[in-house]
């Protein structure tokens, strides 16, 4: 029942453009521009490092993180055990401001915090990542938050029938 429900999310939701996060998917990749860098020196009229200095915002991952758990009221163990990642990579996350954790990591912790689909995408929005439609893995990832679904194993076997990548240690 869960997985016809499932396969009606994603026809419903599905855009054209694919990629390779499921096996079954084939990659979609845009032509670059060319760059024409006279143009961009000539133009350039400001120091990229202050631009980049004054406009990156440090560790917004992990304090938004530790917002969330804080208050759900949880421990730290709580959280890394559901999420099904290991506590020497929480501590790094935990610890080190320059760690970037992988999507699948940060699903898994926003999974362990029964995040909203809203919370979900400013989780993910905070480490640089999003839950596009246009692949197989993100859908299935939307439909779960969506439904509730928030166990691990759960939201595995349901990423494992459409052969894509599986959350945590499991």
């Amino acid at each position: 029942m869960l997985k016809e429900k499932l396969d009606i999310f994603i026809k419903n939701n599905l855009v054209a453009v694919q990629n390779s996060y499921c096996e079954e998917e084939q990659m979609i990749i845009p032509k670059r521009k060319s760059i024409n860098t006279n143009l961009y020196k000539e133009k350039n009229s400001f120091d990229i490092n202050n631009f980049i200095n004054n406009n990156k915002d440090n560790n917004q991952f992990t304090n938004l993180l530790f917002k969330f758990i804080d208050r759900n009221n949880l421990k730290d163990s709580d959280v890394y055990n559901k999420a099904g990642i290991d506590r020497r990579l929480f501590s790094k996350i935990r610890s080190n401001e320059q760690y970037h954790p992988k999507k699948e990591t940060v699903i898994a912790l926003g999974l362990s915090l029964n995040l909203s689909i809203d919370e979900m995408e400013q989780l993910l929005s905070s480490a640089s990542y999003s839950l596009p439609k246009n692949n197989i893995f993100d859908l299935i990832i939307r439909f779960c938050v969506l439904e509730g679904i928030y166990d691990i194993l759960e939201v595995n076997t349901l990423l494992s029938e459409y052969n894509c990548q599986l959350l945590g240690n499991y």
